[in-house]
């Protein structure tokens, strides 16, 4: 089950970044240390008690002109209401409820989105209560009195969220087919190949539009197994919103690589790979999921004999953290090599659900161990033990060592390319869990 999406939204000054700092902690979701991927505080995994779930922050799209306010507020909202499952409405108790805060409960009112309104800078309950009552007025239920500075009142704020998500949970069940997010930075053409990819002689079994996130699923048939092909922001411009600034189809993005088991991460061969595709590839990688490059617009691009591989080893220079991405060179526009798509997501499907008998993974990890030795630190050697598989999608690993700070991360490498040598999982990230183990009789 993907994590669901929680949106902070409000007027501009209401304390939305401070709010997403405070829950997120140091939990910064984007690969903090992979190259060509900047820091990025878009989006941050939380988990509150025993649930998890995806916060996306909407400060930030702030206007600098106060005329810009309500164009920035309207397409804050409408961002919101698209990819979340649930949205904390913030404001403000010291300026009291204001205009914008009614303009906004408008928009949010409008949405079948739930809505916790909370009410922040409350850094003393005594001193406040009487002015939170006032927010009753926005006509959005209960206020939640909150101090995202002092982290007063989260807890109450979040069952809150968490009572509304489970009232709204019970319809949907989980679909089992596998699911295809075709991402990629506006006008790289990401509708030219869904539309090349459900034509010639693939059955559309059905178009609904998405319960969560209000993303269009079409749902096709191709060599007699159904997909579900997931929207993502460049197959339908809903809003009027010129959509030059990245934050926003990456916020679509992320709901998008959210939900699906593969995704085709698409890049412009005219420009390169941009700072954008990395970032795409790095919360592809963070989340697990599956991942093929196609490179869209090769028929643009003048070539020689040494063309493809200039340009695979450009790539994979540059996302070098995702080193068993599947790469395919294409044109939408003129359908060449589209076809062979499918056969590249058929095989990373069957990769990433791949699983490995013990038996054969300890044989492995022997040989590794024979081939090359683990590192040893002041007179202390590693000592790997036992290798098993507990999980799929991704192929997750539990490796059994003497002591856990001995594993140094490239001999955990090379226990991967080792696997990765024997079974391929071309297209999958892989995960190694180290556990210490104590030795038998010591």
């Amino acid at each position: 089950m993907s994590k669901p999406i929680i949106a902070v939204v409000g007027r501009p000054n209401v304390g939305k970044s401070t709010l997403f700092n405070t829950l997120a902690g140091e939990k910064i979701s984007i690969v903090e240390d992979t190259p060509g991927v900047t820091r990025d505080r878009i989006y941050a995994d939380v988990t509150w008690l025993d649930n998890s779930f995806t916060l996306i922050d909407t400060g930030g799209i702030e206007p600098v002109t106060s005329d810009m306010m309500l164009k920035h507020m309207r397409s804050q909202a409408e961002l919101a209401m698209e990819t979340a499952d649930c949205i904390i409405f913030l404001t403000d108790v010291r300026q009291g409820v204001v205009d914008a805060d009614y303009q906004v409960a408008d928009m949010l009112r409008k949405t079948a989105k739930p809505v916790v309104l909370a009410v922040n800078k409350v850094d003393s309950f005594d001193k406040y209560m009487p002015d939170v009552y006032e927010f009753y007025n926005l006509g959005m239920g209960d206020p939640y009195p909150i101090s995202a500075s002092s982290k007063l009142g989260l807890g109450d704020m979040l069952d809150a969220v968490y009572e509304v998500l489970g009232e709204n949970a019970g319809g949907e069940e989980e679909d089992e087919r596998p699911k295809i997010a075709i991402v990629g930075k506006p006008n790289v053409g990401k509708s030219s190949l869904v539309n090349k990819l459900l034509g010639e002689d693939r059955v559309i079994v059905s178009d609904v539009a998405g319960t969560t996130r209000d993303a269009i699923d079409t749902y096709l048939k191709v060599n007699g197994t159904e997909y579900i092909l997931i929207d993502t922001a460049g197959l339908r411009r809903k809003s009027k919103i010129k959509e030059n600034i990245e934050r926003y189809s990456i916020i679509r993005t992320v709901a998008a690589i959210e939900r699906a088991d593969v995704v085709v991460l698409m890049i412009d061969a005219t420009e390169g790979v941009s700072e954008q595709d990395a970032k795409i590839a790095g919360l592809s990688h963070d989340r697990g999921r599956g991942l093929i490059i196609a490179v869209n617009k090769w028929d643009a691009i003048e070539k020689d004999d040494h063309s493809t591989k200039k340009y695979t080893d450009e790539i994979r220079k540059v996302l070098s953290f995702v080193p068993y991405a599947g790469i395919i060179f294409i044109s939408a526009k003129n359908g060449q090599r589209t076809g062979k798509v499918f056969e590249m997501i058929e095989s990373v499907i069957a990769n990433h659900a791949m699983r490995v008998q013990t038996g054969v993974l300890n044989e492995i990890m022997t040989e590794a161990v024979a081939m090359q030795q683990p590192p040893s630190d002041k007179g202390k050697r590693l000592k790997l033990f036992y290798m098993t598989q507990v999980s799929v999608k991704p192929p997750t690993f539990v490796l059994f060592v003497n002591k856990k700070e001995l594993m140094h991360f490239s001999y955990q490498r090379y226990i991967e390319n080792q696997i990765r040598q024997t079974f391929g999982f071309e297209g999958t990230p892989i995960r190694i869990l180290i556990r210490e183990r104590k030795q038998d009789g010591m």
